[in-house]
């Protein structure tokens, strides 16, 4: 019996133009035996909640340096749940004043990391997070 691998986007919503950071996570994921599809950059909402939905993830992650993580990571969200989404494990990393990350985890996003989160945590994290999903759905992910 092989067991599933974890599915994850890796996006990068609006108009930054820096993706080194996401793709070095995007690696370290897929190091860790996780699938990863990463969208590139310049994407809008719909554009990610769209290949989250036709890729079947299990874990969508937003990477924005670009400051309009209050704007663009509520609609990723919505899009998502549009889609019938609305329980994917939501993750987000880049430049994210404290407060803003406290309201976006209310909003339902799981963990923001911040520069300079050591990667290996990223991944162990989501790791052991999906691990009490599929514990908690009899290992149906």
């Amino acid at each position: 019996m092989t067991e599933r691998k974890i599915r994850v986007l890796v996006g990068k919503p609006g108009l930054d133009g820096h993706d080194r950071g996401a793709k070095t996570v995007a690696t370290v994921l897929r190091d860790h035996g996780m699938e990863v599809i990463y969208t590139g950059l310049h994407q809008t909402p719909e554009m990610i909640a769209e290949v989250a939905a036709q890729e079947d993830v299990d874990v969508v992650g937003l990477s924005i340096l670009s400051g309009a993580h209050m704007a663009l990571f509520p609609r990723v969200k919505s899009e998502l749940a549009a889609r019938g989404m609305g329980e994917v494990l939501l993750v987000g990393g880049g430049i994210i004043p404290p407060e803003d990350a406290e309201a976006l985890e209310a909003q339902g996003y799981a963990r923001l990391f911040g520069p300079g989160s050591p990667t290996e945590e990223i991944a162990e994290w989501i790791e052991a997070r999906m691990s009490e999903r599929l514990a908690g759905e009899g290992g149906r992910a």
